[in-house]
């Protein structure tokens, strides 16, 4: 059977070969080609592996690549820096023996945690690794939306963003690269435990019944944590635009705590405000 890292290792590199074109690492791309990224010669050559063992890392079969050969082909590949930690991460594990059984911990949020979310006054969630919303305050009730709606089971941020009825109505133009952030980081925790149960039902489901994720999820981006801003679109007040942060929860690997905020003083601030108020009389 195929060691889940190195399978996970070689669907990496084939995404990121086929990201790459011909004149973007000097070669010419020549005659008609069947493929529109890199050939496996051209990469192997680039990496100074025989086309033959570059194959097999790509097939998933026991291959056993040294840090020197990583190197390679991370230059090779043009790899950022997430990227290729990605990389050595998979390659590392898939040196590994996989244990006969895995131990996973249920996740949970300590009350401390749930003390800070209560008197935080800007939107916040604890995620797990995952993506499962574990907890939640009032303020991100008031701009996501009352997870009370939802199973238990269904409350993770993946499945609530390809779920039509409820994102989208909420978000602006920047949808898909929200979605690209969040499937970033399920692509890190599945660098972590390609095997684990509820990975494997999230990635599973959603690329059964959304194409769209299938596209975005073949692209294998990868993120740790991240940040950015995001826009939402609410009717009764207008759009408002919050930046957004995680924060690493203890654990390892941990929750992380996703806080939105907005500029003290700034209209988006006001207009946060003035929703939370809303909520409140009605």
């Amino acid at each position: 059977m195929t060691h889940p890292y190195a399978r996970e290792l070689g669907d990496f590199l084939r995404a990121r070969r086929g990201r790459l074109h011909p004149r973007d690492v000097g070669l010419e791309p020549g005659g008609r080609r069947k493929v529109t990224g890199l050939r496996r010669d051209e990469l192997a050559l680039l990496a100074g592996l025989s086309t033959d063992y570059y194959q097999r890392m790509e097939q998933g079969r026991e291959v056993h690549p040294s840090d020197n050969v990583l190197d390679a082909l991370a230059a090779a590949l043009a790899l950022d820096a997430e990227e290729r930690r990605h990389l050595f991460t998979l390659a590392h594990a898939a040196r590994r023996p996989m244990p006969a059984r895995v131990e996973r911990a249920p996740e949970r949020v300590p009350d401390s945690t749930r003390r800070l979310l209560a008197v935080l006054d800007t939107p916040a969630v604890v995620l797990g690794r995952h993506l499962d919303v574990l907890a939640w305050n009032r303020m991100a009730e008031v701009l996501l939306g009352s997870p009370a709606a939802h199973a238990p089971d269904r409350l993770n941020m993946l499945l609530l963003m390809f779920d039509d009825t409820l994102t989208r109505s909420r978000t602006c133009p920047d949808w898909e690269s929200q979605a690209l952030d969040y499937i970033g980081m399920m692509r890190a925790a599945v660098a972590t435990d390609p095997t684990h149960p509820r990975a494997t039902a999230i990635v599973g489901e959603l690329s059964i019944r959304s194409a769209e994720f299938r596209r975005l999820w073949a692209r294998h981006d990868v993120r740790a944590t991240v940040s950015g801003t995001k826009t939402f679109r609410i009717p009764e007040v207008g759009d408002i635009d919050l930046d957004w942060d995680t924060y690493p929860l203890p654990g390892n690997p941990g929750p992380v705590m996703l806080v939105f905020t907005a500029e003290p003083g700034s209209p988006d601030a006001d207009r946060l405000q003035l929703l939370a108020s809303l909520h409140a009389t009605g």
